[in-house]
């Protein structure tokens, strides 16, 4: 399954990074631009992307019921606080149809402490960014552009893709 995505990618407007130390990273061959990306907090509020130009996003797409998400979370968690990174907004998005109450006992249960939560309903998001399955994280730089994608699991205090994402910082 992962190769087909990838396969999907590369024959549009991305490259699988070529590096044995990094997997399942996808980076752009042009930035992709969006409009109007929005999504909710735990408080159902809108959280709009734009605001946040200057800084370094990462949108994680999960959902409770995903394992690989399970795997992943506590090391974006740890992401978070990383000093490497002055500069860098993480936004777990849950896509799934969890309330607040089945997001947050997920956070628990994994000792999810810098993250908040964050919700894509109806997946309008998810849609307009062309999601294909969770966990995926799509990458912004400063100017809000999309310049990579992760797509599935990936540890995210390892030290190769530390080393990369800082070069974006």
């Amino acid at each position: 399954m992962r190769i087909f995505i990838i396969f999907i990618f590369l024959l549009s407007n991305a490259l699988a990074i070529d590096d044995p130390k990094l997997k399942n990273i996808v980076v752009n061959k042009e930035l992709k631009t969006y409009e109007n990306l929005a999504f909710l907090d735990s408080q159902k509020e809108i959280v709009e992307l734009s605001n946040y130009k200057g800084k370094l996003i990462l949108l994680n797409f999960w959902a409770s019921w995903c394992a690989p998400c399970k795997e992943e979370m506590p090391s974006l968690d740890l992401l978070k606080n990383n000093k490497t990174f002055n500069n860098l907004e993480i936004f777990p998005i849950n896509v799934g149809k969890d309330d607040l109450k089945k997001s947050q006992k997920f956070f628990d249960n994994l000792n999810i402490t810098n993250l908040q939560i964050y919700f894509d309903n109806p997946n309008t998001l998810a849609k307009k960014l062309s999601l294909r399955g969770v966990p995926t994280t799509i990458i912004f730089n400063k100017k809000g552009q999309e310049f990579a994608r992760i797509l599935g699991s990936i540890d995210f205090l390892d030290k190769n893709f530390i080393d990369w994402l800082s070069k974006y910082n």
